[in-house]
């Protein structure tokens, strides 16, 4: 079904970007937005057929709210909502600065809570609409170094699993996509482990334009990880950890700390101190 509105958070670059791009190919109408005001109108640029980028700061309803309206008013109301803003510190859970901490929960879990609480009474107005959740594979499971991180993103697949139930039926679908490591700013310096290969931001954006076609709660990208997450819960806790740690990347064994300094610096700010 082209032609939908789709709206997409932390456009502005990597997935988001990808997606935008992909969707407004695939003939929807799509609207990024992004903190970075300047990025959001160059992938929208990019995206061509009329795509619309904007300012939004995914932390604040008013700005939330001030997105969707001028979504509403330029492009349509709003058919699909991909909540794919996110940042990521690594580092060993007892280094982390408060604030960085805060700083994650806000934009990765908040900012997902905000995006549904303001876009789902609109769909519901309609009796149709479509929520995607960009989480990530640490939904699942527990890479060393990403802590806060995995937490946020088992708080978000928890979260659309409750809001899928209050919305069955309602015409409005809700959809968790989680894929493994991702080659984006966000993953500067880390591992994607001894047995996967980085995804690039097209293959993420590919799963998300499946699931537009054929929604489905559950998305993981590459299938293998759902898989996997599947045996290990099958699995006596000691063959289970083994397996994981076969297959999950240990940040802090593996990871390039240097090699995040300014990701982190600009995604999470001064209170991010580069690792030793």
């Amino acid at each position: 079904m082209a032609g939908r509105v789709v709206a997409v958070t932390g456009g502005g670059r990597g997935i988001g970007a990808a997606i935008a791009l992909r969707l407004a190919r695939a003939g929807h109408r799509v609207a990024v937005g992004d903190l970075d005001g300047e990025l959001a109108r160059q992938a929208a640029a990019d995206a061509g057929r009329d795509a619309l980028g904007l300012e939004l700061d995914v932390t604040s309803r008013a700005s939330y709210v001030a997105f969707l309206d001028a979504v509403d008013e330029r492009l349509g109301p709003v058919d699909v909502l991909v909540a794919n803003a996110g940042v990521m510190w690594v580092g060993r859970f007892e280094d982390e600065p408060d604030e960085v901490a805060r700083r994650q929960v806000d934009v990765n879990l908040h900012g997902v809570l905000l995006g549904m609480k303001v876009a789902a009474p609109r769909m519901l107005s309609r009796g149709h609409g479509h929520l995607i959740a960009m989480a990530s594979a640490a939904s699942k499971v527990t890479p060393p170094g990403e802590a806060t991180y995995a937490a946020t993103k088992h708080a978000v697949l928890g979260y659309c699993s409750a809001v899928r139930e209050e919305l069955r039926g309602s015409g409005v679908e809700v959809s968790v996509v989680m894929p493994g490591v991702v080659e984006t700013a966000l993953a500067a310096g880390t591992s994607s482990g001894p047995a996967a290969r980085r995804l690039t931001p097209e293959a993420v954006a590919k799963a998300v334009h499946g699931v537009l076609d054929k929604p489905r709660f559950e998305v993981h990208v590459p299938p293998a990880v759902g898989v996997l997450t599947k045996l290990r819960a099958v699995l006596p806790r000691a063959a289970a950890d083994a397996l994981h740690r076969a297959v999950v990347p240990d940040q802090l064994a593996q990871g390039d700390p240097a090699a995040r300094r300014s990701y982190e610096h600009r995604a999470l700010g001064p209170g991010a101190p580069p690792a030793d």
